[in-house]
């Protein structure tokens, strides 16, 4: 885990130890060879993310661009945050069977992959669910949930 607020990727990866620093280069490579595109790396959260500019699509319920995922190092493992798995169940499923097929244990939490090494991931899988989410899907998804929230919102105020 990085000590200091990096500011592009190479610098969040030069940070790491040696083996963090194979191990989440090597799952940079796979998410940055799918990913579909529009979306962009950067760093936001102090990870490694793949987001939609803000300047593509500004009306983010948070103010930071709209992520596709993230991937960072945590104390005692690793993460890669799947947006496409989080907000779509056929691709959540794809993700469970993709690492059962691989006889792998997948350790997720609602869109977090946990992981310490990569014999823990399927990495053409990996790819898959990242190829699934073009910007305007994730884009229609953000604003279909948030356009509930603003009418259960006006609905309570009146």
């Amino acid at each position: 885990m990085p000590s200091t607020q990096p500011k592009s990727a190479a610098e969040y990866l030069r940070g790491l130890d040696p083996e963090r620093r194979k191990v989440l280069s090597a799952v940079r490579k796979v998410v940055n060879a799918n990913l579909p595109t529009g979306y962009v790396e950067g760093i936001d959260f102090g990870m490694i993310s793949w987001a939609v500019p803000l300047k593509t699509f500004p009306d983010t319920y948070n103010g930071h661009p709209l992520c596709c995922a993230a991937l960072g190092a945590q104390k005692h493992y690793n993460s890669l945050y799947l947006m496409a798995a989080y907000g779509n169940p056929k691709q959540a499923a794809a993700l469970r069977d993709g690492f059962k097929k691989h006889g792998l244990k997948l350790d997720m939490g609602k869109s977090c992959v946990r992981f310490k090494s990569l014999e823990d991931l399927p990495l053409d899988v990996i790819g898959a669910v990242i190829a699934s989410l073009p910007p305007q899907i994730l884009i229609d998804a953000h604003e279909a949930v948030h356009a509930k929230k603003r009418s259960r919102a006006k609905g309570a105020t009146r």
